[in-house]
């Protein structure tokens, strides 16, 4: 199986918190991670024909499978596994009214929870799990 792969707003203060949040409860260290601003992560995106303009969504590649707005984090719970995965229920929710939540707080993460002037970097120990870094 391919380690899924989180493409993710990189000077987000809410976005550096979800992946340090997934690192910690990723017990079996399966996710990998790539700054949205990273030249490996727009090939990504191109290569598999996302949109790159005005991207307000974390981007979940797994299994070739592409998830982005309210269904990426719902997969991560589930990827997850354990208790996590009881979130998955609100895969229920129709996704116009999940992506909706889920932009309403897109668009305002920089005023409710900052920005930084440039991407967080990994510890020595999980640069193995961040691609596109040297």
């Amino acid at each position: 199986m391919e380690n899924p792969i989180l493409l993710f707003d990189g000077v987000c203060n809410l976005c550096n918190g979800t992946v340090q949040f997934i690192i910690k409860h990723d017990k079996k260290a399966i996710f990998r991670f790539a700054s949205l601003q990273s030249e490996l992560a727009q090939n990504l995106l191109v290569q598999h024909q996302i949109p790159i303009k005005n991207l307000e969504s974390v981007v979940l590649i797994s299994q070739n499978r592409i998830f982005t707005h309210s269904d990426a984090p719902l997969e991560i719970a589930y990827l997850l596994g354990g208790f996590w995965r009881f979130f998955y229920i609100f895969k229920l929710i129709p996704s116009f009214f999940r992506n909706a939540i889920y932009n309403w707080v897109a668009r305002n993460r920089y005023r409710w929870f900052g920005k930084e002037e440039s991407c967080w970097l990994p510890t020595a120990e999980l640069k193995a799990r961040f691609l596109g870094t040297t």
